[in-house]
């Protein structure tokens, strides 16, 4: 089966795309960063290396430090299909991202957001 063609997009390319949808809406560049540290264990300085570097999506998060455990609780649908009926592991990491830029974009408080409530 061939790969969908997100996974050797540039993250780099689709990172401001994340953040205008975020400011669009009132929310910042550094919360979307907070949002993405969370999900993938990178610090800020290892967030903007794989900026800098341009890696792909299945790079980034197949290299990521630490996938949060609490991801797992990201219900919901995103593009049509329910993030936690996603069954190849890249895509639905790659959903969860895009759920929580949602979430962001939708007014919902950061500590929803990185199910800390």
């Amino acid at each position: 089966m061939e790969k969908h063609r997100i996974y050797t997009t540039s993250f780099a390319s689709v990172y401001p795309l994340y953040v205008a949808k975020a400011e669009r809406k009132g929310r910042t560049k550094a919360e979307v960063d907070q949002i993405i540290c969370w999900l993938t264990g990178h610090d800020q300085a290892g967030l903007e290396a794989q900026l800098d570097q341009k890696v792909d999506f299945e790079t980034f998060f197949s290299d990521a430090p630490r996938l949060n455990p609490s991801r797992a609780l990201i219900k919901g649908v995103v593009c049509g299909v329910r993030v936690e009926d996603i069954e190849e592991p890249t895509m639905r990491e790659i959903r969860y991202l895009d759920k929580l830029v949602d979430e962001l974009a939708k007014g919902k408080a950061m500590d929803r957001i990185l199910r800390e409530a």
